[in-house]
């Protein structure tokens, strides 16, 4: 159990290798929020993909006392409107216990420093219309940019 107190104490870090052990039952309850099921595969591979210094997919924790309480995915890509790239924030995900304290925030914030330092000319991400409290958090530190999304099964 995370104290109130302990919310001061939070580092966002790069996740380490050693890390896995504690992201995944985070990643596996972010799945269950969104309805999905990633098979186990696909999340080894894009694990092997955060360490890969060829990759541009990267995986940062919040952690209290060595315990992970929070990750974000992000990934860097090209985009026609832009001379560098654009940063997506893919996943991003914080224990219920320790909601509304914001973790979240400076999960995104970390974010927000590295694309600053990878010069990226937009940082950008999507929820889905039903994850009201996570609205609440993107409302405050960011804008709506009006666009909807649409997706074709391949």
């Amino acid at each position: 159990m995370i104290m109130d107190s302990d919310i001061k104490n939070v580092t966002i870090q790069q996740a380490i290798n050693e890390d896995y052990a504690q992201w995944i039952p985070l990643w596996k309850s972010y799945q269950e929020f969104y309805g999905v099921d990633i098979p186990e595969p696909i999340t080894r591979l894009n694990w092997g993909r955060f360490f890969d210094a060829g990759e541009p997919m990267f995986c940062a924790v919040a952690k209290v006392d060595d315990h992970i309480i929070g990750f974000v995915h992000y990934l860097f890509h090209r985009s026609t409107w832009a001379a560098t790239n654009y940063c997506y924030l893919e996943d991003l995900f914080v224990r219920p216990d320790v909601r509304g304290k914001q973790v979240g925030k400076q999960l995104i914030d970390y974010v927000r420093q590295q694309a600053h330092a990878h010069e990226a000319s937009r940082l950008y991400w999507h929820t889905h219309q039903t994850n009201l409290r996570g609205q609440r958090l993107y409302d405050w530190v960011a804008k709506k940019s009006g666009m909807i999304e649409y997706q074709m099964p391949m």
